[in-house]
């Protein structure tokens, strides 16, 4: 499969069943030594107006380990993380 087939394919949490857009809404984290997949990093969007008050969430990262399925249209995942130094330090 293309990466651009995948690009297309909409993140789904199987548990909850929460939407997480599309995958190439995500940055792909891979080891640069191996070219291993190490999971893909998913960035909060904010609307056009900033709010100082507002606390900056942080971005949320799904281990490739985590993927249950690839199919047709989406990709199924169990759950997500923030990124930890463990994942990229691999």
């Amino acid at each position: 499969m293309l990466l651009s087939e995948l690009a297309g394919k909409e993140l789904i949490q199987v548990d909850e069943g929460i939407r997480y857009g599309l995958l190439a809404d995500t940055d792909l984290i891979f080891n640069g030594k191996t070219g291993e997949i190490i999971g893909l990093e998913i960035k909060k969007k904010f609307g056009r107006f900033s709010f100082k008050n507002r606390p900056e969430e942080a971005d949320e990262f799904i281990p490739w380990s985590e993927i249950v399925l690839i199919g047709e249209h989406r990709i199924l995942f169990r759950k997500t993380g923030p990124i930890d130094e463990a994942y990229l330090n691999e």
